[in-house]
This record gives structure tokens, sequence and C-alpha cells, in this order.
């Protein structure tokens, strides 16, 4: 998977490594922004089912 992406991307060796940096970037914001809350609202850590 990694090498298609590789020889799909455009250009010279420095800016495929720069667009796939921009890419990593990308979707570690994705993550952080959208996708974890979603988790953390679906799992909802505060109610738990262990009593002392």
């Amino acid at each position: 998977m990694y090498g298609a992406l590789w020889r799909v991307l455009p250009g010279p060796v420095w800016l495929r490594i720069m667009l796939v940096l921009v890419l990593v970037a990308a979707v570690v914001f994705a993550l952080f922004t959208w996708v974890f809350p979603w988790v953390d609202a679906q799992l909802n850590p505060i109610n738990v089912t262990v009593e002392e």
C-alpha cells in the first residue's frame, strides 16, 4: 500500500517526502479533531460499573 502511495505522488523525492509529511499531519489532525472526541463520547469513561 505504501509503495502504491509513493508511486502515485508526483515530483522528485524531496517533494514526495514533504507531501507524505503533510498527509500524515492532516490525518493526525483529523483524528484528534473529530475521531478521538467521537470515540470518547461513545465510550463514556465517566460512568464506570465497578463500585468500591
